[in-house]
């Protein structure tokens, strides 16, 4: 792609202050590729998630080469596409969409992302019995992800139940792997049994403060695990920090999944640990995102 333009977007809510656009712009300035990545924020232009269809269409009348997709649209972008990609297809979400040939095609990266980032922070780790919080687009990414890290128990809380319950059908395929729903207000019981509690929901984030699980109900044999990147390091992982959890913040997902997006983008390798150490950068002392 040397000397073709190259013109991607974020769509999404409350994405001002995404790293997305440096992290890609960086990789292709070095692969000296032609790119310019564009914030579509639904917060700013007064939008809401049912308007990704209409943004997904200009987008393609505009020229882009394809679109990155955050919450709140992983779900509702589905509909609005010619074909997904296995994984794609097997979540049900998507957070990469490649316009090729006239046609709009959704792929998941954050599956790869949020697996490759656990390994790289907590290297060696074997997942048993996790409890997830968090049943939307990210979540559903993460609990395929536990399974295919080895989790054998999986207990899944979200405020809407019917989404967990969706989480648990897409996951009824794996063999060996007991896929349980509970209240968000008994998952903090479940962590008793647990060797793992994974955060895929908003709380925490920027405009979202707060920490969806009380310090008290952490332990030190326990690992946790963010989706979270602004701030890197949220109320819950730094509780955890505090009580001697081994701890995988959100930046290694961010990263794989750029990574993995910016091969789809461009059909060029995507240099990870170069695109990490732009994270940790960008990020400033590793614990603000």
């Amino acid at each position: 792609m040397t000397g073709e333009r190259c013109l991607v977007g974020l769509i999404g809510a409350g994405i001002g202050t995404s790293m997305s656009p440096a992290l890609h712009e960086r990789e292709a300035d070095r692969q000296q590729v032609r790119y310019l990545y564009q914030i579509i924020d639904l917060d700013t232009r007064g939008l809401a998630a049912g308007d990704v269809g209409e943004l997904l269409a200009a987008a393609r009348r505009l020229g882009f080469r394809g679109l990155n997709i955050t919450h709140p649209c992983k779900q509702e972008v589905v509909e609005y596409l010619d074909e997904l990609a296995p994984e794609a297809a097997e979540l049900g979400a998507v957070n990469t969409v490649v316009f090729d040939g006239g046609r709009a095609i959704g792929h998941n990266t954050d599956r790869y992302g949020f697996f490759a980032g656990l390994a790289r922070a907590l290297p060696g780790l074997v997942p048993r019995h996790v409890v997830q919080l968090g049943a939307g687009g990210a979540g559903l990414a993460v609990a395929s992800a536990l399974v295919a890290a080895g989790t054998r128990r999986l207990t899944v809380a979200d405020l809407d139940a019917g989404r967990a319950r969706r989480l648990a059908e897409a996951m009824a395929g794996h063999q060996g792997v007991i896929v349980e729903t509970v209240p968000p207000e008994e998952a903090r019981e479940r962590l008793a049994e647990a060797d793992g509690l994974v955060n895929a929901t908003p709380i925490g984030m920027e405009g979202h403060p707060g920490s969806p699980i009380p310090a008290g109900y952490l332990r030190p044999d326990l690992w946790v695990a963010d989706v979270i990147y602004r701030p890197l390091e949220t109320e819950l992982l730094r509780a955890a920090r505090q009580k001697g959890c081994r701890v995988a913040d959100g930046g290694g997902m961010v990263v794989y999944q750029a990574a993995a997006s910016f091969r789809l983008f461009t059909g060029r390798q995507a240099d990870e640990d170069r695109m990490f150490s732009d994270f940790r950068e960008l990020a400033g002392d590793g614990r603000h995102g």
